[in-house]
């Protein structure tokens, strides 16, 4: 059956206009709602750039830069953005009382056939609808940064979510080539986030006690599970390595992990002193301007090429 749906997308920053590129190669036409003109022209910039980048590593030909970007439409009218949409996608800041706002308000704007879908990375979709008239077609759809690079989408139910909304979230996701799961649970964090962020307690802890370095950390996870993860996730390496071996290590290994409430001291340090990491220059590691740029490139180049991999299996 053909997927008709109109997408809109609310928030023309990083990740609203990466999704609305993931949207246009699949063939989509896309409205995307900006704050400002400002935010409107940083939106069509990093549209572009992208597209680009794209280009250069051979994904899209040169030809289809004016298809692609020509596919996306930039406003900051919202009646014109949501006009007609039948799934609208939203991107804006990690805050429940304004996502609240924006539920309701949309809620009022559209047909009850209309589905909301927000991007929020850990936030409840039962409590972003909490203030509709039609939670049923509320859900969340959690695209992973860069999101026209990385193929995972987490579908998240809240309890009032469709079975409808949900199959309709699916078809538009396997439409625009990613890899959907959905989350069954309205819990913490869904799935990635829990998984990524046991992953990060435990490098926090294993620092803290002095075990290795930051450096050795990280080579750590990217020369052996980060390696292996991306073929086998957790269970079926567990069956390929062994359930006997992998009981027997669980056995004796999970009562000496982390069970750490929240960040380790040297996190809060680096915070509290304003130091956040990529984005102002200084965290775990210097971030000078050279190291930041080889290392975009690089998560890039690796991202990229996974990427032309999953498109040649489809």
């Amino acid at each position: 059956m053909p997927i008709n749906e109109k997408v809109a997308i609310i928030g023309s920053g990083t990740m609203g206009h990466s999704i609305a590129l993931s949207a246009a190669m699949a063939g989509l036409e896309i409205k995307i709602w900006g704050n400002s003109q400002e935010d409107l022209e940083r939106g069509q910039k990093g549209l572009e750039d992208k597209i680009q980048v794209l280009i250069r590593y051979e994904v899209i030909d040169s030809d289809e830069f004016d298809t692609v970007r020509n596919s996306v439409t930039f406003t900051d009218s919202l009646e014109e953005c949501i006009r007609d949409a039948t799934f609208i996608i939203e991107a804006i800041p990690e805050k429940l009382d304004l996502k609240q706002e924006w539920y309701e308000k949309l809620d009022g704007l559209c047909g009850p056939d209309v589905i909301l879908a927000s991007n929020t990375s850990g936030l409840s979709p039962t409590e972003i609808a909490l203030h509709t008239k039609n939670p049923e077609r509320t859900v969340v759809t959690h695209f992973w940064n860069p999101g026209h690079l990385i193929p995972l989408v987490e579908i998240v139910r809240g309890k009032n979510t469709s079975d409808e909304t949900v199959t309709r979230s699916l078809d538009l996701m396997r439409l625009m080539k990613k890899k959907p799961i959905v989350v069954q649970k309205d819990i913490l964090g869904s799935v990635g986030n829990r998984m990524q962020y046991a992953l990060f307690r435990e490098a926090q802890y294993i620092l803290e006690q002095g075990v290795a370095t930051i450096e050795d950390i990280d080579a750590a996870v990217r020369y052996s599970i980060g390696r292996r993860l991306p073929v086998t996730g957790p269970f079926m390496t567990a069956d390929m390595g062994g359930l006997d071996v992998f009981h027997s290590i669980s056995s004796y290994l999970f009562p000496d992990l982390s069970t750490e409430e929240g960040s380790s001291a040297a996190m809060r340090d680096l915070v509290e002193e304003g130091n956040f990491g990529q984005k102002n220059g200084k965290g775990f590691y210097d971030w000078p301007s050279s190291f930041t740029d080889q290392m975009n490139d690089e998560r890039e180049q690796e991202l990229i090429s996974w990427l032309k991999k999953d498109l040649e299996e489809l």
